[in-house]
């Protein structure tokens, strides 16, 4: 992970615009589902990420970073992660 990206864990959840479950998928299917589900929300809405991919806390923060969107946060339940991001950018 580069110093850019830092994981910012969240205390509650965050109210979403849209939610994707990814929980059992893995690279990189997660990252071309977030990729289509961003395309489908308009600039200034969050898109929340539901899943229990380990790698999910490195690429995630990444692709935000490469892409411009805003990477919110996770909150962290039981037994998965919810990833908050704000688009912030139109996907080529």
């Amino acid at each position: 992970m580069n110093e850019h990206t830092q994981l910012k864990f969240l205390n509650a959840p965050i109210n979403a615009d849209s939610t994707t479950d990814i929980i059992y998928m893995m690279c990189p299917m997660h990252l071309l589902t977030i990729e289509e589900k961003i395309r489908e929300i308009k600039n200034g809405q969050v898109l929340s990420i539901l899943t229990d991919y380990d790698g999910a806390l490195e690429d995630i923060p990444a692709w935000c970073n490469k892409t411009g969107n805003e990477f919110m946060g996770i909150y962290e339940d039981s037994d998965h992660y919810k990833f908050y991001i704000k688009k912030t950018k139109e996907l080529p």
